[in-house]
Parts: structure tokens; sequence; C-alpha cells
């Protein structure tokens, strides 16, 4: 397996070509449009959709009445004003108070895109891209703002929102997992809750039956502490059309009718031991249902194989969320 930064350097060199599929790609052509432009740039991965998540936006530019552009960048053009009134916000709201600005935001979602990159279930590649929009928003100096935060981003929750233009596709971040992953030991060689939920996806039926990255994401972030030291959280989302299942059995629930509701679970989102990953990341089950499942199988309720029961028993021991 390449070292971290030979990871980081191929997936930079995969970059341009990213690039270039998402640049020739319309919005309108969907996820199929995109799978299908990336293979054709990099027909030596096999990248497929899987999740979406929307409903975040980003602060953009200003735009005047007529939608020229004055400025790419809200925050630098309101920070470059100030100085230049030794940072009178009185001052800069009076300037242009005659004039007839608006902010602009991209709104959009992240698309998540994996492909296989070895036979382990964290080695995969992680393709996020964005489809952005840039949408007028809030008028600017319309009413002396109190403070910069409520110049540049208000959230009153009730602007209307016009489109500027078409909607695009944007690379954000390609990264290999396993190497964030080894990172993150690097750093701590503790395990997180990350390391333990593939370890557990491993030695389960659910390891056994299809890969990680066929039924989770992994949302990663780094940044520096104050002793710029490099700090790494690493969040599971599961590909899930919607919210989990609800689980079909409440507390006290054994035997034959724990074994039911465990069976509906599973099935309903796709592989068996879902309902053992969704006690650890979603609440959608809840935690009594571990114990019930361990005592059911003590009793010598058999329908759980040997190898899962250890899992959620070594669990039992040291319980983790992720």
């Amino acid at each position: 397996m390449k070292a971290h930064h030979a990871w980081t350097e191929y997936c930079k060199s995969l970059a341009p070509a990213i690039v270039e599929a998402c640049t020739r790609t319309s919005v309108s052509a969907g996820n199929a449009g995109l799978v299908k432009a990336l293979a054709a740039t990099l027909p030596e991965w096999k990248f497929r959709h899987a999740l979406a998540r929307g409903g975040w936006y980003r602060l953009g530019g200003i735009v005047d009445a007529q939608g020229q552009r004055i400025s790419d960048n809200l925050e630098q053009w309101v920070e470059e004003a100030l100085d230049e009134r030794d940072g009178d916000l009185a001052y800069l709201a009076e300037d242009f108070a005659d004039q007839t600005l608006y902010a602009t935001r991209l709104v959009g979602q992240t698309h998540y895109l994996v492909a296989a990159a070895g036979e382990g279930h964290a080695d995969f590649l992680q393709l996020e891209v964005e489809d952005l929009q840039e949408m007028r928003a809030h008028r600017l100096f319309a009413s002396p703002p109190g403070n910069i935060e409520e110049l540049v981003d208000p959230r009153v929750g009730n602007e209307t929102l016009q489109p500027i233009g078409l909607p695009c596709y944007r690379l954000r971040r390609l990264q290999h997992i396993d190497s964030f992953l080894q990172r993150m030991l690097a750093q701590k060689p503790e395990p997180a809750a990350i390391h333990r939920m593939i370890d557990d996806w491993h030695k389960s039926s659910a390891g056994q039956t299809c890969a990680y990255a066929n039924q989770w994401v992994i949302a990663t972030r780094e940044h520096l502490d104050r002793y710029h030291q490099p700090v790494f959280r690493a969040q599971p989302i599961a590909t899930l059309d919607g919210s989990p299942p609800e689980f079909g059995a409440d507390a006290g629930t054994s035997g034959l009718s724990l074994h039911e509701a465990l069976l509906h679970f599973d099935r309903q989102v796709g592989y068996p031991m879902a309902w053992y990953f969704h006690l650890l990341t979603t609440k959608a089950v809840p935690h009594w249902v571990a114990q019930a499942t361990v005592e059911d199988a003590l009793a010598g309720f058999a329908y759980l194989p040997q190898k899962d029961v250890d899992v959620v028993r070594s669990w039992l021991h040291r319980p983790y969320t992720v």
C-alpha cells in the first residue's frame, strides 16, 4: 500500500482530470451523468455515487441591482472597506446607503463518490464534489447593521433568494480513506471510534457480505490545535436514502421477538448486523438491544453467528459510539 504522502500526491495528480469532468458535466445530467464523465476521464477508477448531502451554503460576493459583479468575496470586500474607514461600521453603512448592493450565497450539496482501492474495508478513494449555485441574497446596507455578522450573514431566514447563473459541479476533495485513518493512528495510537467500527465491520457478518464503502462514507476534518498539532475527525455517514427505519421492539424484548425485530431492521437497511452499526452511529437502535442479544446467546438462542456475538460482547465490555 502507498504511504500517506504517496497517496496525497497521487490524489493531487488526479485532480485536473476530475476538474475537467466536473466542468464539462451539466448538473442537470444528475448523478449518472457525473459518474459517466468520471469514468470517461479516469477509466482506471470505478467511482460510484454513494450519497448527497445538502442544505448548506457559503458566503459569496456582491452584485448590484443590474446583476453586475462588484466583488467575488463579500467578507474580504467588507474587511477592506472597513479598514479604509478605520473600522467604523456606521461610516461604511452611511457611505453605501444610497447604493443598491446585494450579497450572494453559494447554495449547494456535497456528492460523495467512492471507488475501491484494495481489499481492505477502509481501502477506498472518496471523492467529494460540490453542486453549487450562486444566489442573490439580502440587500446590503438596507438598514444600518449592528455588527459585521448582521451585514454579511444576517440569518433572518426569510430572504428571497434569486439564482445567478446555472448550478455547476466543483471538486472539493479527493482522499484515500485508509491513509487518513492511519494518520489518525500515527498521532494517537489508541484506536478512535471510527477505527473500532471498521474493525468490527471486518469481523462481523456485515464485512463478509459487503464492502464498508457500500454502506458508509466518512466525513473527515483536519485542523491544528493551539499547539499547532494536527487534530483529525472522522464521522461515518450511512448512505441510506432517508432516515434509518424505526426499530420494532421495546425494552425487555428477547428471544424470537427480538430476533424478528433484528431481521426486519437488517432487511430494510440491506445487510446483516445493520442494527448493530446503527446502534453505534445513528441512535436508531437503542443500546439495550446489545445486552439483550448477548443474554439470548448465553441462554442458547443461537440466532446470531458466533462472530457477531463476539463483536457485540466486545462492545459491551468497552462501549463506544461514533
